[in-house]
Parts: structure tokens; sequence; C-alpha cells
């Protein structure tokens, strides 16, 4: 690691001067400052130049801030100077965590274009479809996934493949770190015309690139799953984008002390803003390429990892793992999809791992809603705690509080936002979860119809059902398509797993809507079960009879080695459907 010679790319430029800030548009007053996450970058290279921007352990690479600071900036002269460029232009980036998806967070934006990270999960055909729909002039791929590009493109697209390499191994043999180049060469060519010209004056280095007039002007276009239909873009802006991350940064309480690793797939809603929000606070990334527990154990014990983000269904993986040991430093882990379980809660805490629960989705730029710890928790029996860590909680800093909106009859005539009945606050009734402000999308891409399905009388939609408790709070239900409806009763399916999952002999299990003659539906649940334990269906029927009611019981158990996954973690409950679909049951 200490070997490793950045290219010229990725050198700050021998004089003194850098130019470590953005120009701002001359139309605009001195007060205002267009908000974007590029700032974030030059501060970390004006403050801390000569910190650890990025550790890539695999690869032997380590940039600095300065460093990383020109290489960004070589990336955003190489795409401006791609044939027919202009702004607004998609580039689409194929990769799984790897220096090149961090910095495209950067690069791209600068050259004026919208970074649309793919999800390397995805089929050739799903891709395919992406890709034209965004209509994307430019692909970053990773050469791993090189197979996913489409054979028949488009003329006018230039693909760009990397190996990874960090120019360590020479520009020549990695395409990507050949395209830096070009971008350095680009940038100062327009150094040199602008010192021609002005002479001292002259701008230099981040100085040749404009702030956008407009903090609205769209960054980043991240795509859906695609569970029930074709995914969908979700466009989000710079000043959101900037928000979200200083919102990150401090709900996740990152400091320039901190050191992130990379578990959650950058791809995946932008990384939940953290490419902006560790380098926001002066943090160190720290990369693996893919979520692997024995890497993962080794940067946690080895090297001072302090954050990472991941789904309960990993941090299962990582407490079983046979190198978990408890940690000398706390490391806090933001939890999403679902809550910790009390069994995984005692595990991770036993370990020094402090789970943080939040709540998101892509249209929110990842979370936004952040249960808020009490002090008088840490007197309470572990199961108790897990109960109400498993709330969701309340709006982030930027965020405005979200509400809890009846559905049905109630609803039924919205005219305008008077006409939006929020459920009472007795953890009971159960609602929309309705959201508006900062961290909100501004639209699905070139799909007008889906934004006035989601977005209506002034407010987001999200689809997720929840309750308000009397503090305030609000707690998932479920998703309105995942609830199991039972000779008209109405079942959770997450609260059925929650109570499937405190059982001694359950890693992790999911429950899905089976159809059925008499009660129209039952509960299907698949079960995976902890290594070496033995459980039948009628034990855990059992067991579930003597936490919830008879009717919501699941109808069927099935044991499974494995349960069918995102590339974040979260089961597809739409996979196990489709299966009990074809099979006819």
């Amino acid at each position: 690691m200490n070997q490793f010679k950045p290219p010229l790319s990725s050198q700050p430029p021998s004089q003194d001067r850098f130019g470590l800030r953005l120009s701002v548009p001359p139309s605009l007053p001195h007060y205002i400052s267009p908000l974007s996450p590029i700032a974030f970058l030059l501060r970390a290279a004006l403050i801390f130049p000569n910190k650890a921007a990025i550790i890539h352990p695999e690869k032997g690479i380590r940039f600095t801030y300065v460093e990383w600071a020109a290489r960004c900036l070589s990336l955003a002269f190489a795409i401006k100077n791609t044939a027919n460029w202009k702004k607004g232009d998609r580039v689409a980036i194929i990769a799984p965590n790897t220096p090149m998806i961090l910095e495209s967070y950067y690069g791209i934006l600068a050259a004026g274009g919208i970074a649309t990270p793919l999800n390397i999960r995805n089929n050739e055909r799903e891709i395919a479809y992406v890709l034209d729909h965004s209509g994307a002039s430019v692909i970053l791929v990773d050469e791993e996934f090189a197979h996913l590009v489409p054979e028949q493109l488009p003329s006018n697209v230039t693909v760009i493949i990397s190996k990874d390499t960090g120019g360590k191994d020479g520009i020549d043999s990695d395409q990507y770190e050949s395209f830096l180049h070009t971008g350095r060469q680009e940038w100062e060519k327009a150094e040199k015309q602008e010192i021609d010209r002005w002479g001292k004056k002259g701008k230099r280095g981040w100085e040749l690139i404009e702030a956008p007039k407009d903090e609205n002007t769209p960054c980043c276009l991240c795509y859906t799953s695609g569970t029930t239909g074709r995914p969908k873009g979700v466009l989000t802006s710079h000043r959101g984008s900037y928000l979200a991350a200083c919102a990150n940064a401090f709900e996740f309480q990152l400091t320039s002390d901190s050191v992130y690793l990379w578990v959650l797939p950058a791809f995946h809603a932008a990384g939940w803003t953290f490419p902006w929000a560790v380098t926001a606070a002066l943090g160190t990334h720290y990369i693996i390429r893919k979520v692997d527990n024995d890497l993962i154990w080794n940067a946690l014990r080895d090297h001072g990892v302090t954050h990472y983000c991941a789904a309960p269904t990993v941090n299962i993986g990582l407490v079983n793992h046979p190198k978990a040991q408890r940690l000398p430093q706390t490391v806090r882990v933001a939890v999403a999809a679902s809550a910790p379980t009390a069994e995984l809660l005692q595990s991770l805490e036993n370990l020094n791992v402090i789970p943080v629960h939040c709540y998101g989705q892509t249209e929110n730029y990842g979370p936004f809603v952040k249960r808020y710890m009490e002090p008088s928790w840490s007197k309470l029996a572990v199961q108790d705690r897990a109960q109400l860590i498993a709330r969701q909680g309340h709006g982030f800093l930027v965020s405005d509080e979200v509400r809890v909106i009846k559905t049905g009859k109630e609803n039924d005539s919205i005219k305008d936002e008077r006409d939006l009945i929020d459920v009472e606050a007795d953890g009971q009734e159960v609602g929309e979860i309705i959201m508006r402000g900062n961290l909100a999308m501004l639209e699905y891409y070139n799909d007008k119809v889906a934004t006035e399905k989601t977005v209506k009388h002034g407010w987001l939609h999200t689809g997720d059902l929840a309750v308000r408790h009397p503090g305030g709070e609000v707690h998932i239900r479920d998703r309105q398509k995942d609830i199991i409806i039972s000779g008209g009763e109405n079942i959770s399916s997450l609260a059925v797993e929650d109570e499937i999952a405190s059982h001694e002999a359950v890693l992790e299990g999911c429950v899905v809507a089976r159809p059925h003659e008499k009660w129209g539906e039952v509960g299907h649940a698949f079960i995976v079960l902890k290594q070496g334990r033995k459980l039948t269906a009628e034990e855990l029927r059992q067991y579930c009879r003597s936490r919830m009611s008879k009717f919501a019981v699941p109808g069927y158990i099935d044991f499974v080695d494995a349960l069918p996954k995102t590339s974040t973690g979260k089961v597809q409950k739409n996979v196990l459907r489709e299966n009990l679909r074809q099979a006819k049951l």
C-alpha cells in the first residue's frame, strides 16, 4: 500500500495554487452559493490534503484527498471532452464498490452531467432497458461486469472499461486510467489558455469548473429495483444531494476520525449519499469490492473501521462469522430494510457494534427517517430495547417530519392537502407514510404518469404502511403490496417475520401471501435455520400461536437454505411470490 504512486491524472499540480473551489456564476448575488456535493471534496482537499481519502486494500490503492481532487477533476475534463458531450447528459456507471464509482459522483457532476449508477446484479436485458431509458451517452464499466454492456449500442455512446488498477500498472493497461490521463491533458490545456489570457489572474484547477446556476439541477438518476414492473428512474438534485449528505454525516455521527467501510453497494441510491457524506465529514472511504464477511472482519479488527451500512441479513452473517469478536472501537451501523431483532441487537452490542435503525427509499435519497435513542434505554432488557429500536422514528435534521395518513374511504375523494387526514397517534391505526421537503426526489425521469401517481397534493406517497406512536415516531407495518389479507383480516408480514425471527433456532425468515380457497390468502413462511439447529413446521406454528393471533400464523412453512436477496441484502419477496405463482399453488 505504501509503495503506491498515483498516476499523473491523480497528482495535484506542481505549482502552489490548485484552485480548490468552484467558480460561482456571475449572475448570482454574493449571499448565494449554489449547494452542490462537489464542494465537499474541495473542502476536504483544502483542509486535509494529505489525509487518506480512499483506501482500496484488495488492489493496493490509496489516494489522499488532494490526489483524489486531482483525479476527479481529470475525470470531469475527460467526460466534458467526449464526442458530442453536452450538459445534462447521463453517464452510466456499472461497477462494484471501487474508486471509480465513488469518484464518478464528483467527476460526472463537475462535468455538468447526471450520474446514473446501474445495479450490477441486473441481467443483460435489464441493463439494456435502463441504458436505453436513461439515454446514457457515456458508460463507465468495471471489467468484471463488461459483459453486461450490450454489444449493439448507438454510435454516439462512449464505453470506458476500468480494470480497477488505480493507474499503478501504467495508464496504457487500463482504458479508464488512459481516459483520466486524457482528461488531465485537457485540464492543463484549459488552464494554459486561462494563463495566456489573464496571466497570474487566470483560473486554475477546480476554478475552471462552474457551479450549477440552479442548485436544483439534476445530478443523479438512480433506478428502482423494478420488483413490481419496469424500473423507474429517480431524478435527484445537487441541492437535495448536498443536504442529504449533511444529514447522513450528522445523523450517523461521522467525523474526521471516521473510517467508513463500503459494504452497502455504492450504486444503490447513490450509496445513500455516503460518497459525499463521508467526505463532508473529512473521513476516509475504505473499499471492498463485494460483501465478504472475512474481509469485513479484517477491516473491522485491523483497520479501525468506525461506520458501515447494512441490512439485518448482512449483519446476521457477520455476527455468526468465525472471526466475530468484540471490537476495541465502537462501530456504528446504519440498518435499514427491516429492524434488528432482539437477538441480533444483543449480538451486535456484544461486539461493540451499535445499530442505528433508519428508513428510506431511493425516492428520498436513501435514509431520511431515524430512530433516536434515549439514554434511559440502556437500563432496559434487550427484548424491550429491541421493540423500541424497531420503530423507524422521526425525520432527519434537514427533512420535514413525515406524516401517516388514513387510507381507504376517508381519502378516496382528496382534492387538496386539506383533505389528507392523519391517523391517530395511538400505535394502532395503520395508514400510509407520506413526505415532502428537501429529501424528496424531483421526479421519475421521463415518466409523468408514475410521477403523478406518487407525488399528489404536494406530498410524495411512499406506499409504506405504518402507525404513529404517542411519542410521534412512525413504525412501519408493511408495504401495501406485502400485506396479507386473510378472511378479511389484514396481516402485517413484517410483524409475523419479527416474531418468527425471535425463535432461537431461526436465522432469518420471510412471509408472503399465498392464495387460499377459503380465506383468500394465508401466510407462507420461508425459513432459514441456524447451522446445526433443528425445527419442525408444527413446532414453529406452535411458537407463533403463543405470540400472535391465530389468523396470522403462517398456513404454510418451508425450510430453505437461503432467501433470494437484492444487492443490498433485502429479501426479494416478489421472487418468492412468483415462485409460488409458477408452482400454481
